[in-house]
């Protein structure tokens, strides 16, 4: 007796083989669909990010150099040689800054200065400095000497002020609270917080409106208001005047010393609560500075 046989054709296969591959199909489907929604979920992220930063990017940056608060908004950590340093939110919230930079490594295996002195005036005494003078001020920093030559026939008061403030000791111990390598360094603050005077504010010798801050040169840091220019001042150290539409007096500028600022910008930084990834998480102090007049 013959026995009958199903006919053979492309679609007829044992059933548990048909199953495993329908299994194996919908897994791969599944895996597509994830993968489609990671994507989607990363593209829009970036859109956002991209975003953020043209609206935000030049306010932060202004922000820099108009002062503020510098206290972190989260946890940072700092290792160095062996030694690791923690500043958490409460820690923040009870210490000022100055105390933040002192409870951290000293940047470059330089040795902690130290504290800077507290001192108040009502104003900058005359220091008899010619409008055709030279006049240089040689920053000595953990990472480095730092010279700068200041133009008393651009800001006859700033130079006058920044000499006055050098030769009482104001700098002496002092961080550089504010490192960003592809805009420009910020000191002169004695707190650290960002937003310290001497107790007196100078006038605006502001240049024709529109000048433009090149790399080397160095300006007074401000609030955005008239009149509001005290002890802090900037490095600029890239081409970044985008970020530099607003006026800033300018005092003087960088001579040489590229390889102390090539080391600080190499300094580990943090984010400040404005944003900014420019905190030092190893302190570089202002050690001293030596003003030469001639």
């Amino acid at each position: 007796m013959r026995r009958l046989l199903a006919p053979y054709h492309a679609g007829f296969m044992p059933t548990d083989k048909r199953q495993r591959q329908k299994e194996n199909r919908a897994a791969r489907l599944e895996l597509e669909r994830k993968a489609a929604t990671r994507a989607g979920r990363i593209r829009t992220v970036r859109n956002i990010t991209v975003l953020v930063a043209v609206v935000l990017g030049p306010l932060l940056l202004f922000s820099f150099l108009s002062g503020g608060d510098d206290e972190p908004e989260a946890t940072t950590t700092s290792t160095t040689a062996g030694t690791t340093t923690t500043t958490t939110p409460e820690q923040a919230a009870t210490a000022t800054n100055y105390e933040l930079f002192a409870g951290q490594p000293t940047a470059c295996g330089a040795t902690q200065p130290p504290a800077p002195a507290d001192l108040t005036f009502e104003a900058a005494e005359d220091q008899a400095i010619a409008a055709d003078a030279t006049v240089t001020a040689v920053l000595t920093t953990s990472c480095g000497d730092i010279t700068l030559e200041l133009d008393p026939s651009l800001a006859p008061e700033t130079v006058n002020s920044f000499v006055f403030l050098a030769r009482q000791g104001y700098f002496d111990g002092s961080p550089i609270h504010r490192v960003f390598p592809s805009f420009v360094i910020q000191a002169g603050d004695p707190t650290g917080v960002g937003n310290g005077n001497p107790g007196y504010f100078l006038p605006d010798e502001f240049e024709e409106f529109g000048t433009t801050y090149d790399i080397g040169d160095v300006a007074m840091a401000n609030s955005s208001t008239p009149g509001s220019s005290g002890s802090q001042f900037f490095i600029v150290l890239e081409e970044n005047n985008l970020h530099l539409s607003f006026q800033f007096i300018k005092f003087g500028r960088l001579v040489g010393s590229e390889d102390v600022i090539d080391a600080i910008k190499a300094v580990p930084l943090g984010y400040n609560s404005g944003g900014e990834q420019s905190r030092p998480l190893e302190s570089v102090y202002i050690e001293s500075v030596a003003i030469t007049v001639g």
